[in-house]
């Protein structure tokens, strides 16, 4: 007589995630766009939204809740949804006003600079692209506070017309960083009286 244990499967489980929210699909209730969730995953896997949205799921979960529970769950997720909407809105038309500043500055006679503000409004990590900048110009790049304390990427030389070109080709790091919305400044050296 042989006993065999049931225990967990050995075998991986693959979970199918929503395009919308990045979550398994199973927890797109618990994200902020249930309704885009949903409609996605009626769109793309009848059989899946079946399983999780369809009637007697549906029934099945709710039957234990009381009416006014559903209602109070159905209204957060749509105020939850609406938040969600505002703030990707929001952060839409920062991104639009978001400027990228190259500014060239002049450090001793024939020696220059070049700042670079405004990346990390578009998701570049400053210092994967300070990295970047010092292996593609083989000079010194670092990330420091400007004076009003935000942070800029510093480079050793004149070298912002190779950035605009890396940004327009969107280069490593610097992809999503649109190269139509920089604006070039040039600061000079105030030179001392008797120069």
């Amino acid at each position: 007589m042989s006993i065999i244990i049931a225990g967990p499967s050995s075998k991986p489980v693959i979970p199918f995630y929503c395009a919308i929210c990045t979550l398994p699909t199973e927890y797109c209730e618990f994200g902020p766009s249930v309704s885009k969730c949903k409609a996605w995953l009626e769109k793309e896997d009848p059989a899946e939204y079946s399983r999780l949205w369809g009637e007697g799921s549906l029934t099945a979960r709710m039957g234990t809740l009381s009416v006014e529970k559903q209602e109070k769950l159905e209204a957060d997720a749509a105020k939850a949804e609406r938040k969600a909407e505002k703030k990707a809105e929001a952060e839409a038309k920062k991104k639009e006003a978001a400027k990228i500043t190259i500014k060239r500055s002049e450090r001793t006679r024939r020696k220059h600079q070049t700042h670079i503000h405004g990346l990390e409004a578009f998701g570049v990590d400053l210092k994967k692209a300070a990295k970047l900048f010092a292996g593609k110009f083989a000079t010194g790049s670092s990330v420091s506070k400007n004076p009003q304390g935000e942070e800029e990427i510093v480079i050793q030389g004149d070298v912002g017309d190779d950035i605009v070109e890396m940004l327009q080709a969107q280069v490593g790091v610097l992809k999503g960083a649109p190269a139509d919305q920089v604006v070039r400044v040039e600061e000079k050296k105030k030179r001392a009286e008797g120069e």
